[in-house]
């Protein structure tokens, strides 16, 4: 027999619900994405603050700041006393009896993990004490594009805008540590130096990118 000459395609109404609803499924799908990311940023951002909250804690029990055992105010500025993993800021607040709610160190969201340390950054004007948080241990890897998303939303719940050279949470170029170690399963170091921290000019406006190595919060007083 013959090709039956009446046989058709789709018609165009046809192609126009095939069509609505591939759109349908790929908004879904992006929208899911993006619904995972708030997610992580929420979590991320929840457990930024439960680390400063304990930083605060510790100075009201303690009348100092972790890692400040020369209670001069400054974080992990004195190498023999405040640059060793017990006495960095995150080992004494893991340290068995003292935080009993103290976060895991690095936080691990959805595969990505991101590292908190303590300690100050050294700029012209003197010593100021600053949390960090890095996308590798020793902070010496740039940020990845997904590590960028959390860390803007953290400084948008921070600065209440996600510019990496405004407010007191900024973008960083490198940070040196020391004391490295773990406590409690927790790993610990005192942030000794921070490096490039961004300054953003008057009437513009500076991008997280993946230039960054770190994130910096001054967390106790205003750049």
């Amino acid at each position: 027999m013959g090709k039956d000459l009446r046989q058709k395609g789709f018609t165009l109404i046809e192609l126009a619900i095939v069509l609505v609803i591939i759109g349908i499924i790929m908004g879904a799908v992006i929208k899911g994405q993006d619904l995972m990311t708030s997610a992580k940023a929420k979590k991320f951002t929840t457990t930024v603050n439960t680390w400063n909250m304990l930083t605060w804690a510790y100075m009201d029990r303690m009348g100092r700041f972790p890692g400040d055992a020369s209670s001069n105010g400054i974080i992990g500025d004195v190498a023999a006393s405040e640059q060793t993993a017990a006495a960095s800021a995150i080992g004494e607040l893991a340290a068995a009896g003292t935080m009993d709610n103290a976060p895991t160190n690095p936080v691990i969201i959805g595969g990505q993990s991101l590292w908190i340390y303590y300690g100050n950054d050294v700029p012209p004007s003197g010593a100021r004490n600053v949390m960090v948080i890095c996308s590798v241990a020793n902070c010496a890897t740039a940020f990845t594009a997904d590590a960028l998303r959390i860390v803007q939303s953290v400084d948008t719940s921070i600065d209440g805008t996600a510019d990496a050279g405004l407010g007191q949470f900024r973008g960083a170029t490198a940070v040196t540590l020391a004391g490295a170690g773990t406590i409690n399963t927790r790993t610990v170091a005192a942030v000794t130096a921070v490096t490039g921290v961004n300054e953003t000019a008057a009437g513009a406006a500076t991008a997280w990118a993946t230039t960054q190595n770190a994130a910096v919060w001054l967390f106790d007083r205003p750049y």
